[in-house]
Formats: C-alpha cells, structure tokens, sequence
C-alpha cells in the first residue's frame, strides 16, 4: 500500500488535480485529509478493529454489532467507489488500487462477521452483513459507471484515497504483521513490497 500511494496514487492526483491552495497541492490537502478522517472516525468509534477482549462484556449489545459492521459495510463501498475512480484515472491506477482495495476487504470481511458475533448478534445476521460486505464494493465501484468524474475532483479524490490507504498500512496492517511475525523478516517484506510496486508501476507505464 505505501508503494501504492508513493508511486501511484500521489503522481496521479497531482497530474489530475495540479492547483494549490495557500502554495500547497490541493491534492496534498485533501491526501492528509483522508489520513485525518480515518484515524478520527477509529479513534473515535473503534470499528476497524476488534479484539475479543473489547467485547466480551459488551454481549448483550446486539445494535452496536450491527451498527459497527455496517459501518465497515459502508467503507466497503467507499472502496469499490475508489477502484471505479482510480479506473477513470487510467486502467494501471484503477488495477492497483484494485489490488490495494481487495486485500484489504479481506480482513474487513473478518472483521464484520467478528463484530457481528461478538455483541451478541445470531450467525444468521453475521452472515447476512458479510454477504453485504462482499457486494458492498462492487457496488461501489458500479455507481461510478453512471457519471464521468472531472480531472479536478478526481485529483482530489484520488489524494483523500490515498491518504485513507496510507493510514490503513500504517496503522492497522503494518503494526499487526509487526507483531505476529519476526521483525526482521517484516521489514524485509515491507521493503520488497515497496520495491516490487514501483517495479510493477514503473512497467505498466
């Protein structure tokens, strides 16, 4: 994902989007603007991630289950939108985020069904908010077929975009790979990950 905004991301909000506002890119406002959101809305009502612990004496909450896996149902969304824009961009950004996007989706799939059972909710709701969850992006990216985004707005979407991955890699995957594997071994991985992207970008342009 830091290859993914570096490399790909960043250049082609800045190509779409190049003006400035107060001798800053506008798209570099709205890149640490995306940052800020997510970690306000994580810090804030803690759906990104949840721990066992955070919930066990919370069972007979069924709502908020609901109301946080929803939440992540609506991120989801948010994220096929993004992978619809990135394609408006030019098919090697849409295919990047594409992979960014799906990856991600993975452990928030794991996540909704997580919260979901942990508040007290029934499997057959679990289920039902995944099954959400997995057509949620799909869903997203098919609403940006209706419309054509201008070169200006889509540079700034594509910074606020880049700014909600570069959170996420900084502050829920990269920590979680850190603390279950060698640290060694994670910063090596995460070196030839960067490497590998700019490797891919570099060849697909």
């Amino acid at each position: 994902m830091l290859g993914v905004v570096g490399f790909d991301l960043l250049p082609e909000a800045l190509d779409q989007q190049p003006g400035r506002l107060f001798n800053v890119p506008s798209a570099l406002l709205t890149f640490v603007l995306g940052f800020l959101v997510l970690h306000i809305i994580e810090r804030s009502v803690a759906i990104h991630r949840g721990h066992e612990g955070e919930y066990t004496d919370h069972q007979h909450e069924h709502g908020v289950g609901i109301l946080a896996a929803s939440a992540l149902v609506g991120h989801s969304v948010m994220d096929g939108f993004a992978i619809g824009a990135a394609f408006q961009a030019g098919n090697t950004v849409g295919a990047v985020v594409a992979v960014a996007v799906i990856s991600h989706d993975f452990a928030d799939g794991f996540h909704t069904y997580t919260i979901t059972s942990l508040y007290g909710n029934n499997r057959r709701r679990a289920l039902t908010l995944l099954t959400a969850d997995a057509l949620a992006p799909v869903t997203g990216a098919a609403l940006t077929l209706a419309f054509t985004i201008p070169h200006h707005i889509l540079g700034l979407y594509l910074g606020f975009f880049a700014g909600f991955l570069l959170y996420l890699a900084t502050s829920d995957i990269l920590p979680e790979a850190q603390a279950h594997h060698p640290s060694r071994l994670t910063l090596a991985c995460t070196v030839f990950g960067v490497g590998f992207m700019w490797l891919v970008i570099g060849l697909a342009d």
